[in-house]
């Protein structure tokens, strides 16, 4: 950092690891609001880095930047609970299929059988078999 403390573009997408297109494209939805110098080069601070880092945990945690630009622009993010409820209840669909998946890998793994021969693998394929129009699991409607 220079000593001014301030950062140009290239400086701070290298410090994350970065393309500058993505900083732009951050800028462009509202995420960044870089400083610009007399020339109107964009320039970044300390507090540019910790936006920086808040956005990267976002992304991480699953959040499109539609609603992180809600979080990070609002007077605090606990202004939007159901947001945030409402990704936690994606996330936790999101493990549901993950642990499901785990467990059917995990039992290929250790099954003797090939999916034909199987019984736990049938019934998981038969699971995702959707019913004809017009019928239920059951039969005809």
């Amino acid at each position: 950092m220079k000593s001014s403390g301030r950062m140009t573009i290239g400086e701070l997408a290298e410090r994350f690891g970065l393309a500058t297109h993505v900083l732009r494209y951050w800028e462009d939805k509202g995420l960044l609001e870089p400083a610009r110098g007399t020339s109107g080069q964009r320039t970044y601070g300390p507090d540019d880095l910790g936006r920086v880092a808040l956005i990267l945990m976002g992304k991480e945690a699953g959040f499109r930047l539609e609603d992180l630009r809600t979080l990070l622009t609002a007077a605090s993010p606990m202004d939007h609970r159901d947001l945030l409820r409402g990704h936690v209840e994606e996330l936790e669909r999101r493990m549901a299929r993950a642990r499901a998946a785990k467990e059917l890998i995990e039992h290929a793994l250790d099954c003797p059988y090939s999916f034909a021969e199987c019984e736990h693998a049938r019934e998981q394929i038969a699971a995702r078999i959707p019913a004809a129009p017009g019928r239920t699991a059951a039969g005809p409607a």
